[in-house]
């Protein structure tokens, strides 16, 4: 056993510890901050696969904003943890039902021989130094997996409209701004000039009522 294949077991063995404690842990807490150390063994394993790009990208994007902003949901919400703990049982047989038919599709692709195929068992082919992932990684989503990155992208435009559609509420207390007439919003629309003519009456009075300098000497 070499070094590579020790590294690969030992955050393997963390990633599984901690998948395990997010689902059985009691605190949600707990739970949130066991999947940030997933997510980080995650990283780990993908750096072991020369996929660094994908491994920042997943350290940033869940660890730096999702995550983070699950913990300030959870400490913020007042979370009867007596309630949570009385559907786990009730819950238990679908979760496992669906935990066995993801195994058995991993097992299925890792027994596939499209995944044995470069007789190494599986492992990464060692690349040269001016190796890019980045630019293996563009140039597989714009030409191979073409079709399934655009129909990825139009699911996830549709949810985002859809979630947006059905958490709009009009209420007719909510002051709300309507970007169209702000833009052909006119000068005149805004300020009125109005003007004032000067009172010459005051000024001699002013200058009477002011002592001059023998007056005062």
């Amino acid at each position: 056993m070499n070094l590579e294949t020790m590294i690969f077991y030992f955050f393997a063995a963390i990633l599984l510890f901690a998948a395990a404690r997010v689902v059985t842990a009691r605190n949600p807490v707990h739970s949130a901050l066991f999947l940030v150390l997933a997510f980080f063994t995650a990283a780990a394993l993908w750096v072991t696969l020369e996929a660094e790009f994908l491994a920042i990208t997943l350290v940033l994007v869940y660890v730096g904003a999702v995550m983070v902003l699950f913990l300030f949901v959870v400490m913020m919400l007042d979370i009867n943890y007596d309630l949570l703990r009385e559907g786990f049982w009730s819950n238990f047989p679908l979760a496992l039902t669906v935990a066995v038919l993801m195994a058995a599709e991993m097992t299925l692709v890792l027994a596939g021989r499209n995944f044995w195929a470069n007789g190494n068992g599986g492992a990464p082919n060692v690349h040269g130094p001016g190796y890019s992932n980045i630019k293996e990684l563009g140039r597989q989503i714009y030409t191979e997996y073409v079709y399934p990155f655009e129909i990825a992208s139009i699911i996830l435009l549709v949810a985002i409209v859809a979630a947006i559609a059905l958490t709009l509420r009009h209420r007719k207390d909510t002051k709300y701004q309507d970007p169209a007439a702000q833009i052909a919003v006119r000068r005149n629309d805004r300020l009125r000039i109005i003007p004032v003519q000067p009172d010459n009456k005051l000024r001699p009075q002013a200058a009477d009522a002011t002592p001059s300098a023998e007056q005062q000497s």
